[in-house]
């Protein structure tokens, strides 16, 4: 199959038709239909057969729209990627940031960073650990920021803060609390659980794990954000890192850290052959000093 006949059998395969192919494609009918019969002379099987007016692929079909598919995401990558280099710039820095981190730390350096390098532009976007290597292979980001990053061969990661997991509950459900509590303390509360956490998550499994812990959930989430927000209602007591503790703390809510501490690395991440740049050095420089000036080192 060349590239015409695939463009030609996705369209057919999602319209379920010729008419919506040559709509999709603004061509004629006859075009997509003479592509389409050249398609399947040249692959030898039939890809549709017509089924209550509309064209059903065949089994054959099926197993070459996966191909197809991925081979269009492939394209859709590329292009996103030429789009990025056109972007970019040394006056320009795309930062990725996990989502705790952009609620205070992140945007406290940028704006400190754009007070001394005003004609520097920033690209911010959030990422989960498993986009990472996405998005700077991508040129969507040109440095990562994130919790005990996953190494990779491709990636260079450098330390810049060791911070703490802790639990984050209302004053009224643990008044007086000690300055750490124990992981313990969820045996006995309704818990705010987090689902596909990543590093964090990971942590406090294996802490609970080597305790021998059996901690029910009786709320599943997806953002810490929303995690905060439950416990800010009272639906119960989440165990956060404490940058998402720092953005929600207030009069009603309070964040103690564990004992015994269960500690994370902050790093950020670049690609080996793609090491920042020199505006982009000196943001982080500004980043490590924010860290320490909120108590991180």
């Amino acid at each position: 199959m060349n590239l015409r006949h695939i463009e030609v059998f996705r369209e057919v395969y999602l319209a379920g038709s010729v008419s919506g192919a040559a709509r999709a494609l603004n061509v004629s009918q006859p075009s997509v239909s003479k592509v389409l019969r050249h398609a399947e002379s040249r692959l030898g099987f039939p890809l549709f057969r017509r089924l209550k007016g509309r064209l059903a692929p065949t089994d054959e079909a099926h197993a070459l729209f996966r191909e197809v598919d991925e081979l269009y995401g492939r394209i859709g990558s590329l292009q996103q990627t030429a789009r990025n280099l056109k972007r970019g710039g040394e006056g320009h820095i795309r930062l990725a940031v996990v989502p705790s981190l952009g609620l205070g730390i992140a945007p406290q350096a940028i704006a400190q960073f754009r007070r001394k390098f005003p004609r520097v532009s920033f690209d911010v976007r959030t990422v989960h650990h498993s986009e990472i290597l996405k998005a700077l292979y991508e040129r969507e980001s040109d440095i990562a920021v994130a919790f005990e990053v996953p190494p990779h061969p491709r990636l260079t990661l450098v330390d810049l803060a060791t911070s703490d997991v802790g639990l984050l509950y209302r004053e009224a459900d643990l008044p007086n609390a000690p300055p750490s509590l124990d992981l313990g303390t969820l045996e006995d509360s309704p818990v705010i659980g987090m689902v596909g956490s990543g590093p964090v998550g990971s942590l406090l499994a294996a802490e609970m794990e080597s305790r021998g812990m059996r901690v029910t959930e009786s709320i599943s989430v997806h953002t810490y954000y929303v995690a905060a927000a439950l416990v800010r209602f009272g639906a119960g007591i989440a165990a956060v890192d404490e940058y998402t503790a720092g953005a929600s703390v207030n009069q009603e809510l309070s964040f103690r850290p564990l004992t015994p501490p269960v500690r994370f690395k902050v790093q950020y991440a670049f690609l080996n052959d793609r090491p920042p740049s020199g505006v982009a050095k000196a943001f982080v420089q500004t980043l490590t000093e924010t860290f320490r000036t909120n108590g991180h080192n």
